[in-house]
Formats: C-alpha cells, sequence, structure tokens
C-alpha cells in the first residue's frame, strides 16, 4: 500500500483502490465521451402508461438515463439502485444475466457489485417497467461508468417520517452546499423556487416594457446608499475602485440618456457586519420608471409582489417563523413620523437633534456624536417600530435628513417622498419619488459630506459626474429597490439569509493542524513511520511528545501496520523514547 494514502479514511482508501480496480479492468472512471440521454427519472415516472396494452410496449423502448448513485441493495444476481438525475430519483433493476456478455460476468460481479459505490454516477440504457410493488422502475440492459466519487456522502436514513443521521449541521451545509444539495432534497427546491421568483419579477417588468441593464461593479465613486464600502486598487490605471454599494445613480444616468424604464438585478457589496440577515455580497433589484411617483410605486409594488408569490406558492399566504403573513393587497401605509408616534407614545416632528438625543436616552437608545439628525430618527425607528410591522407595511414620508436622494415632500417641506417596505420586523423594499433637482442634490450631498467630517463612515460620497448628468436633465422619476435574498426567504419561509445563498460568506475554516514530514525527520524519526505515526494521531511532533507512555504510541503504530497490511518493521521502545524526549 502506498504510504501517502494514509492520511485518508478507510472508505476513501477503499474508494481509491476501486478506482485502481476499474482502471486495471480497461475502464476509464472519468470518461470524456458524450452520455447521450434520452429520459430523466422524473419523466418515466410521471409518464408511465395507465393501461396494460400500452404498458407491454414499453419493452421494445429503450431508455437512456444518466445520475447518481444514491442507494443500492445488492442480492446476489440481482440488484436494485436507486439513481438520481436533475428531476428527481427513480429505480434501476440490475441482473448479472443482463450485463454480462456471454461468459464474461465482470461487469456485474466486479465493477458493479466491488467497485461502484454510493455517489458515483452511471449511465442505464434499458427499458421501464412496474415491479410487483408497483414501483416503476428501469431494467438495465447496459451499464456505463461515468464517474467515480472519492468521498462517500453523508448517508440520511428515513423512516416513518422521520431523518436520521441527517446532514444538519448549518456551517457544514453552508461550506459543503454541493453535499447539502445532494442530500437534503428541499434545500434543492429553495433554490429551484429563488429562480422561479427571479424569473417571475424581470416577467412583470418585461411586460411593462422596462428594459433589463447592467451597471459597473468597480467604481470610483461608491455611490447610490449609505454604507461601507469594499476598497480595491486598479493597478493599470493605478486609482483606488470600489465594489458597487448600489446601482442606482448609473440607472439615474440611464433615465436622462432617455430610457422611460430601466431596471437592474445587480450584485452588491457591503462592509458591513453579518447576520441572520445580512451577508456583506447581496443581490438587489433596483428599477426607475419616468414621470411616475412613489404613490404608483406602492400600487406597482403590492400588485408585483401577490403576483409573484401566486406564480411560484400558488398563494398569496406565507409562513416565516410560525407567523402568518399575508401578501394578498392592499399593504398598510403609515408615515414613519406616526410610526414612531404609535409605538413610543413620542412624536418627534420638527425636533432638532439635540432634542432627537434627549428622546434617545429616554428610550434607552445607544448613539454617537457623529450621528446627525436622519442616523438618530433611524435608531429610534428600528429600536422600537421595525421589528412590529409583521405584515407587509409601507412606511412613507421619511425627514429630508434620512434621504440624500429623495424629493422633498410636495406638502411638507421637512419630509420627502420616500416608503421602506417592511415584513417580518424587517425591511424589504426601499422606493423614492427620485429627486431631479440638480441644485438641491448638490447640497444634500454637501451635508452628507459634513457628517461625513464628522466621523460618520456610511456618509455617501459626493459624485460630480452624476451632479453633471441630472444638470442635463432628469424627468420626474420613481425608483425603488427590494432586497431579492429577503424576498426569497419570506417566500421560501426561511429566517435565515444563508438559506437562500448557494454560498453565503463564512469565517475561514479551522484546519487541523499537520506538521509536515521534515519536522519529523529532523528528529530522527523514518520517512515511513511519519504517515503511521499521523495515521495514528500524533499529526505534530508536539501531539507526539506530549504522549507520556511511548509504549503507547508503539502500540498505536503497530495497529496501525497491522490493520493496513503495510509490511513495516517497527522501531524499537528505546528508538521512541528518544524521539519523544528531544526538543523538537
Amino acid at each position: 500500500m502506498d504510504l501517502s494514502m494514509l492520511e485518508f479514511s478507510d472508505q476513501e482508501i477503499a474508494r481509491r483502490n476501486s478506482l485502481n480496480e476499474l482502471r486495471s479492468l480497461g475502464i476509464n472512471p472519468y470518461p470524456a465521451a458524450e452520455y447521450v440521454v434520452t429520459a430523466y427519472a422524473q419523466n418515466i415516472i410521471d409518464s408511465f402508461p395507465q393501461t396494460e396494452e400500452e404498458e407491454a410496449l414499453l419493452k421494445e423502448q429503450k431508455v437512456r438515463l444518466a445520475g447518481r448513485i444514491m442507494g443500492r441493495r445488492i442480492m446476489g444476481k440481482a440488484s436494485f439502485v436507486e439513481l438520481a438525475d436533475s428531476t428527481g430519483r427513480i429505480q434501476i433493476y440490475i441482473t448479472r444475466d443482463s450485463l454480462s456478455e456471454g461468459e464474461n460476468t465482470d461487469l456485474y460481479n466486479i465493477v458493479f457489485k466491488k467497485c461502484l459505490d454510493i455517489g458515483d454516477f452511471i449511465g442505464i440504457e434499458g427499458y421501464v417497467f412496474k415491479t410487483q410493488t408497483g414501483e416503476v422502475s428501469v431494467h438495465a440492459e447496459s451499464l456505463t461508468v461515468l464517474s467515480k466519487s472519492l468521498r462517500p456522502l453523508p448517508i440520511v436514513k428515513e423512516k416513518d417520517g422521520k431523518v436520521f443521521d441527517g446532514f444538519t449541521d448549518p456551517e457544514q451545509r453552508y461550506r459543503r452546499r454541493y453535499v447539502d444539495l445532494l442530500v437534503n432534497d428541499e434545500v434543492r427546491g429553495i433554490f429551484i423556487k429563488r429562480n422561479k421568483i427571479f424569473n417571475s419579477m424581470r416577467n412583470f417588468f418585461n411586460e411593462h416594457g422596462y428594459l433589463e441593464v447592467e451597471t459597473p461593479v468597480l467604481q470610483s465613486i461608491p455611490g447610490g446608499a449609505s454604507a461601507r464600502p469594499f476598497i480595491t486598487h486598479h493597478n493599470a490605471l493605478d486609482i483606488p475602485l470600489y465594489l458597487r454599494i448600489a446601482n442606482e445613480l448609473y440607472l439615474k444616468r440611464l433615465i436622462v440618456g432617455g430610457f422611460e424604464g430601466v431596471y437592474e438585478f445587480s450584485k452588491n457589496f457591503r462592509n458591513e457586519g453579518m447576520d441572520r440577515t445580512h451577508n456583506p455580497e447581496f443581490t438587489c433589484m433596483e428599477i426607475y420608471v419616468a414621470y411616475k411617483d412613489y404613490n404608483w410605486l406602492m400600487n406597482f409594488t403590492e400588485e408585483m409582489i401577490s403576483r409573484i408569490a401566486l406564480e411560484v406558492l400558488g398563494t398569496t399566504e406565507v409562513t416565516v417563523g410560525g407567523k402568518e403573513i399575508s401578501f394578498r393587497p392592499p399593504f398598510k401605509r403609515i408615515s414613519i413620523l406616526d410610526a414612531i408616534k404609535e409605538h413610543t407614545g413620542i412624536d418627534i416632528s420638527g425636533m432638532n437633534e439635540e432634542q432627537l438625543r434627549e428622546v434617545c436616552r429616554k428610550l434607552d437608545i445607544e448613539v454617537t456624536p457623529s450621528m446627525g439628525k436622519g442616523k438618530l430618527i433611524d435608531e429610534i425607528f428600528g429600536e422600537k417600530c421595525e421589528g412590529k410591522y409583521i405584515q407587509p407595511t409601507f412606511i412613507t414620508d421619511y425627514p429630508k435628513e434620512m434621504s440624500p436622494l429623495t424629493k422633498e415632500h410636495r406638502s411638507n417641506p421637512e419630509l420627502t417622498e420616500r416608503f421602506e417596505l417592511m415584513v417580518n420586523g424587517k425591511e424589504l423594499a426601499n422606493a423614492y419619488s427620485e429627486l431631479n433637482d440638480p441644485i438641491d442634490q448638490r447640497k444634500r450631498f454637501e451635508d452628507q459630506l459634513a457628517l461625513s467630517e464628522k466621523g460618520d463612515d456610511e456618509a455617501m460620497f459626493i459624485d460630480q459626474d452624476f451632479l453633471r448628468a441630472l444638470e442635463y436633465g432628469m424627468p420626474p422619476t420613481a425608483g425603488l429597490g427590494i432586497g431579492m435574498d429577503r424576498l426569497v426567504m419570506l417566500l421560501t419561509g426561511q429566517e435565515s439569509i444563508q438559506e437562500v445563498l448557494f454560498f453565503p460568506q463564512m469565517k475561514p475554516e479551522v484546519v487541523v493542524k499537520r506538521d509536515k514530514i521534515a519536522i519529523f525527520t529532523a528528529l530522527g524519526i523514518k520517512e515511513e513511520y511519519v504517515p503511521v505515526l499521523q495515521k495514528a494521531g500524533y499529526l505534530t511532533m508536539e501531539s507526539l511528545q506530549a504522549e507520556p507512555k511511548p509504549g503507547r504510541i508503539l502500540q498505536s503504530m503497530m495497529d496501525v501496520n497491522k490493520k493496513y497490511k503495510l509490511g513495516l518493521t517497527m522501531p524499537s521502545l528505546e528508538e521512541i523514547t528518544s524521539w519523544t524526549s528531544q526538543e523538537a
């Protein structure tokens, strides 16, 4: 046995031995040729004939399907395999006689029974039939090895509706999403629904005649939102660049350029915290439509979300964390100042910054000196109100200090024409009657600059090119942004954003330390002994020298030598004692 194999588990070693056995039989375990598929598991099951006459003809109709072995029962000359493809699972019936060519039974007795494992990919050609127990199956007449897996899959068992040995640890599921998708069918269903949600929204916009566009991810100014950006460097231009925090200002430039309605599903990046509803990389949809306002957008948003729910789920009612949520229009509407008054009993309208700080002190809300009026109001709403809005609710008419890109309210100059859609206690959407007065916009940017100088690292930058675009003239415009990941969470009943992202951001994985061979050999340990010691659990010299009983080291080495039939001559107890007594 190659000593380097000792770093693998027993099952991994067995699979590598099977890999070598396949090659010795002249079978390429990773063939390059196309395997032509003519049928899929779920389609075969769904289209099975309803009459005996039609069923009798099936033996003459060959099918070719390919997939991964997810289970098998070997019973002498006949066996059953559970094969999974992209549509579902189907039973395959395999017999020695059907696969054998004349007297040669290697394909069944060696390849299938000894060299294939759960997780391997195979191609099957045969005919469809129904077993005596009534299960639609495929009788295999040929078998092709398509890919040999070298790591064992978790074997999830189910009995009487209960799941055993499930792959359920969240951290492992998110790190190894590929395994999660294989063994947890409901997870695959979440991401299929995610795709349908995006497509339904896209179709809704396209039916209205709006244009899907693409805008830069790398930006010289991180505009369009108040957030801390990721910073990178462009070597050729020798300038700093920022990963997009929002695409708003670019989409508005396109409205200036003459498009009536544009939208984009954008990947945004914000260098902020991670929790159950925030990921530093997330997907947002933003749409801008000329000649509309935020009142029109509220009606548009209600119609769109209710339609998506009906198309994807067949209902506007969903359950998230035990809470029943209805997306049936109309949604409740309340101004942010009225919401604060409703939940705190305090009317903050007309208050200055110092008065707002006093309100925060009364409400035990922590604030910092860098916070202006907008941030203080945002903190009060976030701490005391936001979590109360479980049913879809439009929170409207935000103070001007909170909304530097929003048009002044038509009847109250202290407010803006803005709404946020709250669902399940979190913001789902944000929308404005967009500010198109270039002089007012410049003043708002300058106010943001003043906040930045006070220490607010989320204040907006001044985008001179955007101001120049506005000076060419932008029509009255309504703009909407929706957090797509949060929308998917709501429509799939998930409480964590990690459940709706294929590969959520994770902390670096903890890797078990394993010393290099040279560290062991430097103390006189033979190179051939190092894999044996590490297989016995002594991965580092430190762990080896921490063993107080040299005899225990020798016994462990002898056990590994015997189990894997290595045929090595073991060191003496005196040699091992010398290893543990030296300084590493």
